[in-house]
Formats: C-alpha cells, sequence, structure tokens
C-alpha cells in the first residue's frame, strides 16, 4: 500500500519536475522547445497530407505548408520583420538565394516565400517519412549533392520547367546549416541555374538568432528576426562563364548585409544594457542636464 502512494507521489511530482527545469534550466527549455517544433512538423504534416494528397503533386501544396508553419512564430514568440518586399514583385521566374543558419529557417522562409515558388533540397529529405512525403507533394525539387551529373541533369530540367511554368526557387547556396557569424563559401548550382534559365536571382538575408537561439549553446527564447530582401541581379546575356563572378558578386552582397545586420543586433544589446541618459547622451542643454540629475539620483 505505501509503495502505490509513493509510486503516485512521484508521478504527481514529475510534471512539477518538468515545469520547474523548463522555467529554470536553459537546456532542458532549448530541447522542449526542438521537440515541440519537429514534433508540430509531423502532426501538420500528418493533418494536411490528405489534403496534398487530393491535389497531387503541385507548387500550390506549398500555400498548405506556408499555412502550417506560420503559427510556429506565436508560439515561440518571434516577431518577423521582412524589410524590401518590394523586390518581389513581379510576375516573372527568378530563383531566390538565402542563408541558411539553423533549422528554424522555415519559420522565416514562409514569411517572404511568394506563390509559385518551391524550395530546392537534399535528396535525403524525401526520406523523412511524412515530412519528406508532404515536401514532395509541394512540388520540392530534390538534388543529389554527392553525384554532380546528377545535380547537373537536375538543375537543367528546372531552368526548363522555370520557364515554362513560370516557376520561382528557393536555394540555400552555402550548402548546409551555418551559424557562424559570417557565410560559407557559395555552392553555385543556384547561379548555373539563373544563367541557363536567363532569370534574375534575388538575394535573401535572414539576421543572426544569437539574441534569442543558439543550438551550439543551447539557448531558444523569444525575439526578433529581420529578414532583408536585396535588389535583384540579372543575369540576361550572361554565359556559364560569367558564373564564378556572378556568385562572388551575390555573395559579397548577402555577406556585407548580413554584417550589418549583425552590427545591428549587437548595437541593440549594447544599448539595452545602458542608462537611459547615455543613449540621449547626443543631445545638448536641457536634456544633458536631465540626464545628469537622473544619474545623480540614481547614484543616491
Amino acid at each position: 500500500m505505501m509503495d502505490m502512494v509513493l509510486l503516485h507521489g512521484l508521478l504527481l511530482l514529475l510534471p512539477l519536475a518538468a515545469l520547474l527545469l523548463y522555467r529554470y534550466n536553459a537546456t532542458f527549455h532549448y530541447f522542449c522547445k526542438m521537440a515541440f517544433f519537429h514534433c508540430w512538423l509531423v502532426v501538420m504534416a500528418t493533418v494536411l497530407f490528405p489534403l496534398a494528397l487530393l491535389r497531387g503533386r503541385s507548387v500550390d501544396n506549398m500555400k498548405l505548408l506556408r499555412f502550417a508553419i506560420r503559427p510556429l512564430k506565436h508560439l515561440y514568440g518571434i516577431k518577423m520583420q521582412v524589410r524590401g518586399s518590394e523586390h518581389l514583385n513581379t510576375k516573372e521566374p527568378y530563383v531566390m538565394v538565402c542563408n541558411h543558419q539553423a533549422t528554424i529557417d522555415l519559420m522565416g522562409m514562409v514569411e517572404f516565400l511568394p506563390d509559385r515558388c518551391v524550395p530546392i533540397a537534399k535528396k535525403e529529405l524525401v526520406y523523412m517519412g511524412i515530412v519528406g512525403w508532404a515536401c514532395w507533394l509541394s512540388g520540392f525539387i530534390f538534388i543529389n549533392r554527392h553525384k554532380t551529373e546528377d545535380a547537373i541533369c537536375v538543375i537543367s530540367r528546372t531552368a526548363r520547367t522555370m520557364q515554362r511554368e513560370n516557376l520561382r526557387v528557393l536555394i540555400f547556396p552555402e550548402g548546409t546549416r551555418n551559424g557562424n557569424k559570417s557565410m560559407l563559401p557559395f555552392k553555385r548550382g543556384a547561379f548555373h541555374l539563373a544563367v541557363q534559365a536567363q532569370v534574375p536571382i534575388i538575394p535573401i538575408v535572414i539576421s543572426p538568432y544569437w539574441d534569442f537561439f543558439s543550438s551550439k549553446d543551447k539557448k531558444f527564447t523569444s525575439g526578433t528576426c529581420t529578414i532583408r530582401i536585396l535588389p535583384r541581379v540579372e543575369t540576361q546575356g550572361l554565359s556559364p562563364k560569367d558564373v564564378p563572378q556572378l556568385t562572388e558578386t551575390v555573395r559579397q552582397a548577402m555577406a556585407d548585409a548580413f554584417a550589418e545586420m549583425s552590427a545591428g543586433h549587437r548595437g541593440d544589446r549594447h544599448a539595452e544594457q545602458l542608462p537611459h541618459c547615455t543613449r540621449a547622451s547626443a543631445g545638448r542643454g536641457t536634456r544633458s542636464l536631465q540626464c545628469d540629475k537622473d544619474t545623480s539620483r540614481a547614484s543616491n
């Protein structure tokens, strides 16, 4: 009888212990949020899969994907700011290139992804159960990164499809997740695609997540993410020999924007830690005098 009482007592304490760990242990908090993120994707893919299946493999199913992922920013308390969206106001096909930091890029991706746009993803994704099948039904273009000939064939086929079906394509040219302070060298596949299809490239830069997310430090809190859409880069008249220079030009523009956004984030954090009078110290006269009085009161 006593053993049963103790067992029930332990079972009652487990939720409380988990709640306390979630509240006060950053690592536990991080893993709980990441687990919920992946569970959300599986559940939503399972729920929406029959609807996508009725339509068949179609880029229009990307609307269901965006619908499934958008609520996550509210659940996690992440504010999304998109700047430069006017650069997407065109009806013609184009290639979008974006930096890739973490799995949670999905939350930012659905903020700027236009209609009739599909990502190019690694082929391994299609084997990830219901999520992979949902991606396939949404028109994802899968590429085998380990077989150059297959990748070239996919690029050529996609170039023809873009013109024929007025398709937009999203590619992460770094080729892998990168949470560092600088961008990795770009793979040239996206740029070969744009040149073959003779369509413009639209660079997109997602600000660093350092303020609220870090897989290395096991941190996942609320925060603000800024997405900057840069002016388009034309490829009309370019040939394959121009691809190396084109790649470096676009990468440099994105790297400069990322560095500027990184500096802005560091500046915002520094400003929040300074007294109010320090941020207003550029003023003169009455404002400076008021600052001195406030500082004097604080020190007293």
